[in-house]
């Protein structure tokens, strides 16, 4: 990783220029998101009756677009995706049935996520749980084996995306009762989601709302999962106790460049930039490819191509003393007296 070493004013002027929504980009990104995704669906629901298979692959591109409709609420959380923050309030409202993220309750824990990320003193809202070498091999086994049923890829990529898009954000019992305004956005969702619910089961049948609906939240989760994963969860990614911590290289060095190219950074609406959003989250992400082009210090930064990001589903605890992320099997070679003769990412298994 040779993230360029600037200080905090050097970072806002060279990324500034690109903090600009446009209401014509923005409303572009919003039809040529929301139109596909509502096609597809009643496509879906058409195809339901009477050839599940071709609605079972359908549900694969209507997922990127409902990622994309995600990203788009993610913007407007950020107060960057349109140039008014009330228009950004209310869509980012909106999408929040369409995603089942209560928009208000979203924003806040995703705000606490980009000011903490790779803290290792305040691991809270927003994260995969990522343990230490030192804390895993305190715990006891009962703790070790939920550790390592949670960090399954089976588990984070298909039950966990089922469990945070219908329970765990129906009721997010993780947030205290005094944030009033977080928990009337989840009320306030949950009942706009029960109404539209009822109205699409009395329209197409609750059975075929079911077919068409279930499919797409599994597989959009699991792509949004395993985007955010991948985007934080590599072998040089950065983790620092309070007192060495620093936002800015934080965002450089804990965040990867996830080189989809053209098509995908298109279907999963710029968000392989992580780097980038990390440093400056008002910039757009109709502006975030524009912005890795026009500057060579944002090219210096952790790439990680599809296949690389394969091997980094077994990275799952931090080294600290080398300063890494390392796999499970680390920790028996480490047991045995041996040592890996292999870099993490070119190993297997």
């Amino acid at each position: 990783m040779t993230a360029p070493a600037h200080d905090e004013t050097a970072w806002r002027k060279l990324l500034a220029p690109y903090k600009r929504p446009s209401w014509r980009h923005a409303s572009i990104q919003l039809l040529n998101s929301a139109l596909p995704f509502g096609l597809l669906w009643a496509l879906m629901a058409t195809l339901a009756g009477r050839s599940y298979l071709l609605t079972l692959l359908l549900a694969v591109p209507a997922s990127f677009f409902f990622v994309r409709l995600f990203i788009i609420q993610h913007d407007c959380g950020h107060g960057s995706f349109f140039p008014s923050r009330r228009a950004n309030n209310l869509l980012g409202g909106v999408l929040g049935v369409v995603t089942l993220f209560p928009y208000g309750y979203w924003k806040k824990t995703h705000a606490i996520h980009h000011a903490t990320s790779g803290n290792l003193d305040d691991r809270e809202f927003g994260d995969i749980v990522t343990l230490t070498v030192r804390e895993y091999r305190a715990l006891s086994p009962m703790a070790r084996f939920g550790y390592r049923l949670y960090r399954n890829p089976l588990v984070m990529l298909g039950v966990g995306p089922f469990y945070q898009f219908v329970i765990k954000h129906r009721f997010p019992f993780d947030i205290p009762f005094a944030w009033k305004r977080e928990w009337r956005s989840v009320l306030g969702t949950n009942v706009a989601l029960a109404a539209v619910v009822t109205a699409l089961g009395l329209t197409v049948g609750w059975k075929t709302f079911a077919l068409v609906q279930l499919p797409i939240i599994v597989v959009a989760g699991a792509i949004g999962v395993w985007l955010f994963y991948v985007q934080h969860q590599f072998e040089d990614t950065y983790w620092e106790h309070e007192e060495a911590w620093d936002f800015y290289r934080a965002g450089a060095h804990g965040s990867s460049f996830y080189d989809l190219g053209r098509i995908g950074h298109w279907l999963t609406g710029n968000i392989g930039y992580h780097h980038i959003h990390h440093l400056a989250s008002q910039i757009p992400n109709y502006r975030l490819a524009a912005c890795f082009r026009d500057n060579p210090e944002m090219q210096r930064v952790t790439r990680l191509t599809v296949r690389d990001s394969l091997r980094c589903a077994r990275l799952v605890l931090w080294d600290e003393e080398r300063r890494t992320m390392v796999p499970f099997r680390s920790l028996a070679i480490a047991a045995a007296g041996g040592r890996e003769s292999v870099p993490p990412l070119a190993a297997g298994g």
